[in-house]
């Protein structure tokens, strides 16, 4: 028998449940389709177990700056075991919450792998289901490197199957996820290697950003490997592993190696050819400024679409497309620009807007910069002295801030207030005409000359 929805969301991560239960406010019956565990890649092997771990590491590092202040701190260890069993209790707490809170918005929850039959029907293990509006939001998965032995590594997500510490750790990448893992596990006390493509980390992202990280990332002990590519991984009978790489350069003794080099769209098994799904190069789902796909009533967002594949860009693109649907705003849809993130490294650096190199490519020299590095307050007098960086980018004569870049304590809190007055317009004039909150780091970006 099958049954009938006014939606179905594929996929019960943040995109996913965030449709269903703004479409189920307007009164609309509701289904998602998980083969996973609730509540997607955020909650389970993403964005919550990750801050956890940033938690943990930030922790470790103010330990050993309290000497600095006078106290006698004697750490007589770190339990890895007791931090993961924390964090997945508190991950499970989550996952159970799920459960009551859509069964209480009377949203149907159908475990199993989707399949399309049709632009209204799908099968989950051979039951049917059909819908008037079918969103499609499985999330990404990590990928691994095409090259001999790749296997003997991990990604993210057996990051956060670790059971142990590892001792000496390699970590594959440059973006986002590297720079994340590499911080923790050498904040928690693990040797780590960051083996780098190009010639710099966070090659995306604003020059400030990337040359600051680099310099912390090193003065913190992390061996940055850069213009280093894998070519083959070898496990020798002692489970150790060796890295052959490009210019006949070897590194070995690793016991753990983790590929942070991108994720792709969780499209397989989906049946998309039979509806004609349009795909990019990448195999991410193409949708127009609405979420709407090449096929009617079909939608799609989040992470499958790798446009800006950030947890809250995903819940608020399937709010919008509810309200778009069932609430007759028949324009709401999100806008993708100066969408403010944050990468969780040490120290912690935020973005929202165009960078530097960006800006001057497309306005040239009606662009103008103001920028301040310093050592705030609380690292005044104690032996290890992260640095902070801020960059204001600015557009023409009235200054139209166009991009904001920090790096530094803090910076993940600072830049939500800073985003919400870049998104509404704000000029240069306007944050200097703001008095600041003195002594704090946030009061550099508003007496920046």
């Amino acid at each position: 028998m099958t049954k009938h929805y006014d939606l179905i969301a594929i996929g019960a991560g943040s995109g996913g449940i965030s449709v269903a239960e703004r479409a189920a406010e307007y009164g609309a019956k509701c289904a998602v389709i998980e083969s996973g565990k609730m509540g997607g890649t955020c909650v389970n092997v993403g964005c919550v177990p990750k801050k956890i771990m940033w938690n943990a590491a930030t922790m470790a590092h103010a330990l050993e700056n309290a000497v600095d202040y006078g106290f006698d701190v004697k750490v007589k260890g770190f339990s890895w075991q007791r931090l993961i069993a924390a964090r997945e209790n508190y991950i499970s707490g989550i996952n159970q919450w799920y459960d009551g809170y859509l069964s209480d918005r009377k949203i149907d929850v159908v475990k199993g792998k989707a399949s399309f039959v049709d632009a209204k029907t799908l099968t989950v293990d051979g039951r049917q289901f059909t819908a008037d509006h079918i969103v499609i939001a499985p999330g990404s998965t990590p990928v691994k490197g095409d090259i001999p032995g790749a296997g003997f590594g991990g990604t993210s997500d057996d990051f956060f199957g670790l059971k142990a510490l590892p001792g000496n750790v390699a970590i594959v990448g440059s973006g986002y996820i590297a720079v994340e893992l590499a911080g923790v596990l050498n904040a928690l006390g693990a040797e780590v290697t960051l083996l780098v493509r190009s010639n710099s980390v966070l090659t995306h992202f604003d020059a400030l950003l990337r040359d600051t990280l680099m310099k912390e990332l090193l003065s913190s002990g992390i061996n940055v490997l850069t213009n280093t590519t894998i070519e083959e991984i070898e496990k020798t009978s002692e489970n150790s592993l060796h890295l052959r790489c490009n210019n006949s350069q070897f590194y070995e003794g690793f016991d753990c190696l983790l590929w942070a080099i991108g994720r792709k769209p969780n499209t397989d098994g989906l049946n998309l050819r039979a509806l004609g799904i349009e795909l990019d190069s990448l195999g991410a789902i193409v949708t127009d400024d609405y979420q709407n796909t090449n096929v009617k009533n079909v939608y799609a967002l989040g992470d499958v679409t790798l446009r800006a594949p950030l947890t809250p860009v995903a819940i608020a693109a399937g709010r919008r497309l509810a309200d778009r649907l069932f609430n007759q705003q028949t324009e709401r849809h999100l806008d993708y620009s100066n969408i403010a993130t944050v990468i969780f490294s040490h120290p912690p650096a935020g973005t929202v807007g165009l960078s530097e190199e960006a800006a001057r490519k497309q306005f040239s020299n009606e662009v103008k910069v103001y920028q301040t590095t310093f050592t705030p307050m609380v690292y005044a007098f104690t032996r290890h002295q992260p640095q902070t960086a801020m960059k204001l980018v600015t557009l023409g004569k009235e200054e139209k801030i166009i991009g904001c870049h920090i790096i530094g304590d803090g910076a993940d809190e600072m830049l939500q207030g800073y985003a919400v007055a870049i998104k509404m317009g704000a000029t240069k004039a306007d944050f200097d005409n703001t008095v600041a909150i003195h002594p704090t780091s946030a009061e550099e970006l508003v007496t920046m000359r």
